[in-house]
């Protein structure tokens, strides 16, 4: 029974009401139940540290060894007061807390776990009684010293030993084919790869597509050069001054330079997007270049119009099973990001060119960055290059200043 308190009210008055109600409710109980409450309460007076021979509380009148001066304002249940008792009780023994019956749980008198209940036991026993892997690094073995394969064994044994070719990824994968930067990239590029390399004007990202691409074609392959930006003539002209015989490459069959307008483009998008996979399937293409989505985005002035078709196209070229590289314009406020901040969420890798000036602003040098490559670990460095009449060339050992 609840007794709401005030000022004018007792708590000790209170509690002795409450204690007459329980013992009229007591009276009306079976004579056996009210002789096992009467030892219930014996015992618990005794567990609380002998309450009964505490002096009167304040206010009352009542004799110490009355029963009335172990009462306490809490739960009316003697189990629950006796509870606390028990567990301190138990651990000051130093025994596993028990909570109906065995340690955790269970049954009383129960040694271990049961089926019926998972948690009937201890972390420890249940770590003695885990399965040990067996040779193949699954579980069931038979030797208990397998420790999960990576301890010493059994005695005698030699200690376990990784092979470094273990750990070689099955993907094929390629160079960029710009000294330097390949060095950066530990075992390459995997094949069928979308890449993005950002930068403001004067970069070099064009060459950058150009030196891309004549990795393959010196390797025997075959490529794609899409320009938004250049004619085609100029993307020969260019390629071929540096001594890269793109027009020669061209008559043979194994380049196909396309030069494409912007608004064109963005009009027949659909068709193009769709069409691309086929023709560079029949084309036989290794590698193909993009310059530059940012004249593509451009054309949605809509952004989520934008990234949808940004979106859909860049998975065509992956439909397509061609490693292709996309060159994009920076941002103005900072050279790590995309014009509108798209192709680098897209793209399985991003290479950042950039000017870097120094502090007294006497010297400007170009530098470049691997933002990341997937399924590849590469240098996060940023490091020089130079961008000369033979192409870009990366200062692997160098630093910026």
């Amino acid at each position: 029974m609840v007794v709401p308190v005030s000022d004018d009210d007792d708590w000790f008055e209170r509690a002795l009401r409450d204690r007459d109600d329980s013992e009229t409710d007591a009276d009306d109980a079976d004579p056996d139940e009210r002789e096992q409450s009467d030892d219930s309460e014996t015992d618990g007076s005794a567990g609380r540290g002998g309450a009964a021979d505490s002096g009167p509380s304040p206010g009352s009148d009542s004799d110490s060894d009355s029963p009335d001066a172990s009462v306490s304002v809490g739960p009316d249940s003697e189990t629950e007061r006796d509870g606390p008792d028990a567990t301190d009780a138990a651990e000051d023994e130093g025994e596993p807390l028990s909570f109906g019956g065995g340690p955790f749980g269970g049954s009383e008198g129960d040694d271990g776990p049961t089926d019926d209940d998972p948690f009937a036991t201890d972390f420890a026993s249940a770590f003695e009684n885990a399965p040990t892997p067996d040779a193949g690094g699954g579980f069931g073995g038979e030797s208990p010293d397998d420790d999960f394969g990576f301890g010493p064994g059994p005695e005698g044994s030699d200690p376990p030993t990784f092979d470094d070719e273990e750990f070689d990824s099955d993907i094929d994968r390629i160079d960029i084919g710009i000294e330097g930067l390949d060095d950066m990239i530990l075992g390459g590029v995997p094949e069928r790869s979308l890449m993005v390399a950002i930068g403001s004007a004067g970069t070099g990202k064009t060459t950058f597509g150009l030196q891309f691409l004549r990795k393959a074609l010196d390797d025997g392959g075959s490529g794609v050069y899409i320009t938004l930006e250049e004619s085609r003539e100029r993307i020969l002209d260019t390629a071929d001054e540096k001594g890269w015989e793109f027009s020669k490459h061209e008559a043979d069959g194994r380049l196909a330079v396309i030069d494409l307008d912007p608004v064109e483009m963005a009009n027949s998008l659909s068709s193009i997007r769709n069409d691309l996979p086929r023709l560079v399937e029949e084309f036989g293409a290794d590698r193909l270049v993009l310059d530059s989505v940012s004249l593509l985005e451009m054309m949605y002035d809509h952004p989520s119009k934008r990234r949808s078709e940004v979106f859909n196209f860049t998975r065509s070229l992956k439909d397509a099973g061609v490693t292709t590289m996309l060159t994009s314009e920076a941002d103005q406020s900072t050279p790590y990001v995309s014009r509108h901040g798209i192709v680098e969420y897209l793209s399985d890798a991003v290479f950042v060119l950039q000017y870097v000036r120094g502090d007294d602003f006497r010297e400007t040098r170009l530098a470049i960055e691997i933002q990341k490559i997937r399924d590849a670990n590469h240098s996060r460095e940023t490091k020089p290059y130079e961008l000369t009449n033979e192409g870009l060339s990366v200062y692997q050992q160098a630093n910026i200043f």
